[in-house]
């Protein structure tokens, strides 16, 4: 919060004690006004019942008047009083309303700092230090999870005939359709283009992660009239295992890389950049040394959401 912002929180909490201890010396004198006057009334009741003569019924009402005259000073000042605190309550209301906006504002710069603004997806950079936490969970804890490498086929032929503002709904429907088919301790990222990343965490099952990848498949296939999707937009997926297909972020991202375009050559749909069978046999080595390395890297980002 900026110096003059606190500044002009702090100055109505200031005035406003103020102005309830001088309305309490208000009260106060009212009171005393009030004591004043039931006792100058009971005297005049008493000259009345005996009567004296206009001199001394004329000195009660003159101390009566005198009295009225204090509590007219009196009634004025509340009104004053009130009137101040009415504008004490209104500033307050608007100095709330600009912090609200404020936060809200630091909240909206930071939500596009980490996401895509199309698709509303992390970015590259918010999916690439959860993958180093994922990284140091592996590490640490000997926690599996998986990387996918998403594209989707011929996306250039649907902005070069539909156009851009199309192109931009397909990829905010391929996200949703996307997102739909994990979890959400999961990671769907849109990494640029027509091309996103997910990483699906603590999975070590070739057939649970065929499943996830063939249900993001038929999801992003189907057309949609409503959503302005008509055409069938097909993807290709590549799949690298962490440890089994590297325990690096850049290798499990190549592995994945090259997978999905042995997926698109093929037509297969999805690929995985090996099989238990023939895996490179990537292994957690030298733990202390690794976590450091992931330590690192992580350090070298801003710490993300």
């Amino acid at each position: 919060m900026s110096v003059l912002l606190s500044q002009d929180v702090d100055r109505p909490e200031i005035l406003l004690a103020r102005t309830f201890q001088k309305s309490g010396k208000v009260k106060e004198a009212i009171e005393a006004c009030a004591r004043d006057l039931s006792t100058a009334n009971q005297a005049l009741r008493q000259k009345l019942a005996a009567y004296h003569g206009p001199d001394g019924v004329g000195e009660a009402l003159s101390f009566t008047e005198a009295i009225e005259e204090r509590i007219r000073y009196c009634a004025e000042e509340l009104r004053i009083l009130s009137t101040a605190l009415a504008a004490e309550i209104s500033a307050r209301a608007d100095l709330e309303e600009r912090l609200k906006n404020s936060e809200l504002l630091g909240d909206k710069h930071r939500f596009l700092a980490f996401h895509d603004v199309i698709t509303g997806l992390a970015n590259r950079a918010l999916f690439n230090d959860r993958l180093d936490r994922a990284l140091a969970q592996g590490q640490r804890h000997g926690r599996p999870f998986v990387v996918l490498f998403i594209d989707i086929d011929n996306f250039k032929q649907v902005n070069d005939t539909c156009g851009h503002d199309v192109g931009d709904k397909v990829l905010h429907l391929v996200a949703q359709r996307l997102q739909a088919c994990v979890r959400d301790e999961d990671t769907v990222s849109r990494a640029g283009g027509d091309e996103f990343l997910c990483l699906v965490m603590e999975v070590n099952q070739d057939a649970i992660i065929a499943n996830i990848a063939q249900a993001m498949i038929d999801q992003v296939s189907r057309t949609d009239s409503a959503a302005s999707l008509k055409t069938m937009v097909k993807l290709s997926i590549g799949i690298a295992m962490c440890p089994r297909d590297g325990v690096t972020a850049e290798k499990l991202l190549k592995n994945a890389d090259t997978a999905m375009y042995k997926a698109k050559v093929d037509g297969s749909g999805y690929c995985f950049a090996s099989s238990r069978a023939a895996a490179d046999g990537y292994h957690w080595e030298n733990p202390g040394k690794a976590h450091e390395d992931a330590g690192v890297a992580a350090a070298q980002r801003m710490r993300l959401p």
